[in-house]
């Protein structure tokens, strides 16, 4: 077998991978790009090379050994992005889970470490692949030794060999040193001779081959100017050559037979990707969790297929499963049912329960105890039959989401798996995955339905156990029980729109796009694609000659945030911003929302998520009807799509105030805020009147402005760069608001240190409920990690207990209607916002009860607010 060393240059791949990718980050917060896209890198040259041995470099630190020849080298860079250190630690990780070795040198750079295994490994006979988005590397292109270099993207690569140079430059691998000596290297900071750019480098090489015999033969260079720079800097163009030249011969203490490549330690991969959230690349690598339940025998089941369905099968208590495969399961069949109880263990086939009175009767008895996993989704799905699911007295997923939220739970086989039952497959090794999915013969899908039945009867009592000692009981019955089947009846009734007025909106739109893609075009003096960002870096700074703020591996940045610094210099800046804006809200929100609305009902039957964030809060999908923008005028329109189901009928909007500032004071106890809250002051104004130490008519609305956004950003542990990012000022004015805030509310600042070094201690946080949220980064070595995990702590007694707030409120609100005998409906909950649908003769009733039962879900040391509105659509429920 031939032997091949790949070397791949790990900053350099790590940096094209940020700057290639959006800024991806996981549930934690914590971004993630840059180790996708490393990953992605390692997965096809592992895939396409095969090799034997492997080494990834990395720079040991900002000096080298160069730096004493010239000290502006690499002079002038950019810090690094601290969205880019915070993965380091994690590539490190990755890169250990591959078992693939990484080596770093004190003084010198991974380019001098690959420079030196790789002539190491050609004199011992090696194949030799170099990976870098680094073109420097290509000088070590040899017979033995080829270079790939990354070009657009990540994994689009420019493959070097001797030839290839020839037909690009006409110049030898050795000669590539030759050229940066003279054309300089502006990334690496290395001068150059002022002046002589590719062309001419180029150009002289080809006549005198390199720096040194061409400096001996300045006088037969054509071109007086070019002679002058040749010979005022001879020196320096000596120096630059020096400087570009990879040294060979590095003290690099690894030997080629240090690095052979194993294969990949697959479990320590898959826990990474899991906690990384790279479901996409799980799909890449074998799961030996799934192989050995795939591959390994399991145990018969003792079950019965059930013929005919009778009562004496349908004893209480039942641990009862429902099977729908589609993620969407407003529009999908139900495969099949499992049951076990003190009777047996049985599978009930859809079209034999669905056509049943007895199994109706049954399902819909109260009195009847359910265990289910997914009460929500069973409840939806089979609403869709006419049967109203009753009777459920546990829910698998819900305390399995409330024993540790930072799991992912993919299925019913993820779960007992954490709990070390092995004996059912994930539904993606049962089904298969992508265009493999399918659904088997009744008779191989009658066991694996069973087999969940069976889960919930072995960990039932695990999780009541875990529950109990959390102290989460209340928690799980008083409220997240009771709300999953709220959260079913607004799915099922859905929230009506009107077509006809989101049809005409896009096409308002499309005008609005239209006059803005020709006043851009005016501006900028020539038509282009305003989605280019290569494209309209050239107008704006190329031809307009605007000052570039950024610049990425592939050219000028044009993102929002740099577009927003320029706003002032042009004004074709406003009009692509708001071009972009009104695009985006074409896009996703016009087209996306029509794609979703229910042809025979109008409806959007959105999925509210109850066991997803960490925080607790309620998330939507399919689509989400909780991010429609309302900050633009026109993302605002949206809603006036959204109308009563019922003729006649009205929208009612009720929102709490300021819930999370509210907490807060109730949490932290400080007198200042609490006593604020309890006089209605606005505490805005409050706070500025405290930081600023003046009167309240005193309080100006800039100042105000400013104690907003320190009041809202001290709740989730803002900094002083983030404050001074937020309102514009310096980070030294943003340091010095939030020291006076803190000295201002001495009460919040103790709360803030209290809850981190509880968190460190406990290793979790808990709110007003005591749902829990695990931190397992705040005793980190990581500096980045530590400080994500304190912010994080100091964020979720707060956002979590607004979250448990609202969701009580969904409940007694419920409770309220029924109790009134009202035809008032909840159609959604948006953050803090309920909205209803309700008849205009109840709207006087609801707004007395709303806001009671709202103000009073809780008792805090302060008082809860509700504001409430109401109109034709939601737009004017404000």
């Amino acid at each position: 077998m031939s032997k091949k060393l790949v070397l791949i240059d790990g900053n350099s791949i790590a940096y094209r991978a940020f700057f290639a990718l959006p800024l991806l980050h996981n549930e934690k917060g914590i971004h993630t790009n840059a180790v996708y896209g490393f990953t992605m890198m390692l997965l096809k040259i592992l895939e396409e090379e095969k090799p034997t041995h492997m080494l990834v470099a990395f720079d040991a630190g900002k000096t080298t050994f160069r730096h004493q020849t010239f000290s502006e080298y690499k002079g002038g860079r950019q810090k690094t992005p601290p969205e880019l250190s915070e993965q380091f630690p994690f590539l490190r990780e990755l890169l250990d889970a591959f078992q693939i070795p990484r080596y770093e040198l004190e003084n010198y750079e991974a380019d001098d470490i690959i420079g030196t295994m790789s002539l190491q490994a050609e004199k011992e006979g090696y194949e030799v692949k170099v990976y870098s988005g680094d073109k420097d590397l290509t000088q070590l292109s040899s017979e033995r030794t080829t270079v790939g270099i990354t070009r657009k993207g990540i994994t689009d690569i420019e493959v070097y060999t001797p030839e290839h140079i020839e037909e690009k430059y006409g110049l030898t691998p050795q000669q590539i040193i030759d050229m940066k000596g003279l054309m300089g290297d502006q990334s690496d900071n290395i001068p150059g001779v002022p002046g002589v750019g590719e062309k001419t480098a180029i150009k002289l090489l080809k006549e005198f081959h390199t720096v040194e015999e061409l400096l001996q033969s300045i006088d037969q260079v054509s071109g007086k100017k070019l002679k002058e720079k040749l010979t005022e800097f001879k020196e320096q163009a000596i120096m630059s050559k020096e400087l570009a030249t990879i040294l060979r011969e590095a003290p690099v203490d690894v030997q080629i037979g240090d690095i052979q490549f194993k294969e990949y330690d697959k479990e320590k991969l898959i826990a990474l990707f899991k906690e990384l959230g790279f479901q996409s690349l799980l799909n890449k690598i074998d799961d030996p969790d799934e192989a050995a339940a795939d591959d390994a025998v399991l145990e018969d089941i003792d079950f019965a297929m059930v013929e005919e369905i009778k009562e004496e099968i349908l004893v209480c208590p039942s641990y009862f499963y429902v099977e729908v495969l589609e993620d969407n399961y407003h529009y999908a069949d139900i495969l099949g049912f499992s049951l076990v109880n003190e009777k047996g263990a049985f599978f009930i086939s859809h079209s034999l329960a669905l056509n049943s009175p007895i199994f109706k009767a049954w399902a819909e008895d109260e009195t009847k105890k359910k265990i289910v996993y997914d009460a929500k989704r069973s409840e939806v799905v089979l609403r869709h039959h006419g049967i109203h699911l009753s009777g459920v007295s546990f829910d698998l997923l819900i305390a399995s989401y409330l024993a540790d939220p930072s799991e992912t739970i993919e299925d019913i086989a993820s779960i007992a798996k954490r709990y070390g039952v092995s004996d059912v497959q994930s539904d993606d090794v049962f089904y298969g995955k992508g265009a493999k999915r399918s659904v088997p013969e009744e008779k191989l899908l009658a066991p694996h339905l069973v087999r969940k039945a069976l889960v919930l009867s072995q960990l039932e009592e695990k999780l009541q156990e875990e529950l109990k000692s959390n102290h989460q009981l209340e928690l799980f019955y008083d409220l997240e029980m009771p709300l999953s089947l709220i959260l079913a009846d607004m799915e099922s009734q859905g929230v009506k729109v009107d077509r006809e007025r989101l049809l005409a909106m896009g096409e308002e739109l499309k005008g609005r796009l239209a006059q803005l893609e020709a006043n851009i075009y005016s501006l900028a003096g020539e038509t282009f694609n305003i989605n280019s960002p290569k494209q309209l870096g050239v107008i704006l700074f190329e031809k307009l000659g605007l000052p570039v703020i950024k610049k990425t591996k592939t050219g000028y940045s044009t993102s929002a945030d740099v577009l927003e610094q320029l706003e002032q210099s042009h004004e074709i800046i406003a009009e692509i911003l708001h071009f972009r804006q009104l695009g985006k809200l074409q896009s996703t929100y016009i087209e996306g929302l029509l794609k979703v609305v229910n042809s025979k009902t109008d409806k959007i039957h959105t999925i509210f998520n109850q066991t997803l964030t960490q925080t607790g809060r309620l998330s939507s999908t399919d689509p989400n009807l909780q991010n429609i923008p309302i900050r633009l005028e026109e993302g605002r329109k949206i809603r006036q799509a959204f109308v009563p189901s019922e003729s006649g009928w009205v929208i009612f909007a009720a929102d709490y105030s300021q819930i999370e500032l509210r907490v807060l004071a109730h949490i932290a106890g400080d007198e200042k805020l609490i006593q604020a809250f309890k006089e209605g002051m606005d505490i805005h104004t409050k706070t500025a009147m405290e930081v600023f130490h003046v009167e309240k008519d005193e309080v100006t609305s800039n100042m105000r402005r400013h104690a907003k956004a320190v009041n809202f950003g001290i709740v989730y542990g803002i900094s002083d760069y983030g404050l001074s990012q937020s309102l514009k000022i310096t980070r030294k004015e943003a340091g010095n608001f939030i020291t006076r805030y803190l000295e201002s509310y001495p009460k919040v600042k103790d709360y803030m240190e209290d809850i981190v070094r509880e968190a460190k201690q406990k290793g979790y946080v808990t709110t007003l409920l005591h749902r829990r949220r695990y931190l397992p980064e705040i005793t980190s070595r990581n500096f980045n990690l530590k400080s994500f995990a304190e912010r994080t702590a100091m964020n979720t007694p707060i956002q979590g207990s607004a979250a448990d707030i609202i969701k009580k409120a969904m409940i007694d609100m419920a409770e309220r209607l029924k109790t009134e005998g009202l035809q008032t409906r909840l159609l959604l909950q948006v953050h803090d916002e309920l909205i209803f649908e309700a008849p205009p003769e109840e709207i006087e009733k609801l707004k007395l009860i709303v806001p009671e039962v709202m103000e009073n879900a809780v008792e805090l040391k302060v008082p809860l607010k509700v504001d409430y509105a109401y109109g034709p659509t939601w737009f004017d429920a404000k």
